[in-house]
């Protein structure tokens, strides 16, 4: 009698799949962002963020001014408000797990696979699944961490594939995110003649930051691969003697 074993994940990526990949990628890489009613499809924008308390107060004659500061309050220092930091992450992690444990649901992670990995492994040696976190870290040093995080523990990456993963995100963390939210304002800056004080592009830095952590991930590579051929010859000594 044959055995029929169960055809592979990847076997059942349908449309509905790479749809969800697509939504997916478009979620989590900040397009949407903004207060439009399109806002409802963007990480950050439903992530949201803390309100604001009083941080300081003076008596101005009869006039009350205060002062706002984050939910953390100002002045903090040391564990206790390092704690505080801490606890702001919470909130977005666990909700870029639950989102991404939806869309694995709907087959993303296998599209990804099935799409990304031509790229990925020869660009960084990770499979296409890590696709979705490479978006995510763009935006957000959060979810790019989650994200990884939840390949290494369900086995989907390797413990080498994992560190030259967080080596790309690690450099230039969230790097449209931070980019955009401070260094472009430097491009507005303009010259007594009218001209731009900077002598590149926005887009210029933009791929320069994103080749150069490409470039410390395979740094990171060829480290890993060079302590693997020397923990092997070793290894073949030992057996000899």
């Amino acid at each position: 009698m044959d055995i029929q074993y169960p055809a592979s994940p990847e076997a059942h990526t349908g449309p509905g799949a790479y749809f969800t990949l697509i939504f997916a990628a478009v979620f989590f890489s900040g397009l949407l962002s903004g207060n439009n009613w399109y806002g409802v499809f963007d990480f950050t924008t439903l992530n949201g963020a803390f309100g604001r308390v009083t941080g300081s107060a003076t008596l101005n004659g009869d006039a009350l001014t205060t002062t706002a500061a984050t939910f953390r309050g100002a002045g903090g220092s040391g564990a206790m408000d390092g704690f505080l930091f801490a606890l702001g992450l919470i909130p977005g992690v666990m909700f870029a797990l639950g989102t991404i444990n939806v869309l694995e649901h709907y087959g993303a992670l296998r599209a990804a696979r099935r799409l990304l990995t031509p790229l990925l492994r020869p660009l960084l040696g990770v499979p296409g699944t890590a696709g979705l976190a490479l978006i995510g870290s763009l935006q957000s040093t959060d979810v790019g961490a989650s994200l990884t995080r939840n390949l290494a523990d369900e086995a989907q990456i390797t413990g080498d594939e994992r560190d030259v993963f967080a080596m790309f995100q690690f450099s230039a963390g969230a790097m449209i995110t931070n980019f955009f939210s401070s260094g472009a304002v430097l491009f507005t800056l303009m010259l007594a003649d009218g001209s731009s004080a900077l002598p590149t592009s926005i887009g210029a830095c933009i791929c320069v930051m994103f080749i150069m952590k490409i470039v410390g991930a395979n740094m990171l590579r060829l480290v890993l691969a060079f302590q693997r051929r020397r923990g092997a010859a070793s290894q073949s000594v030992e057996g000899d003697a």
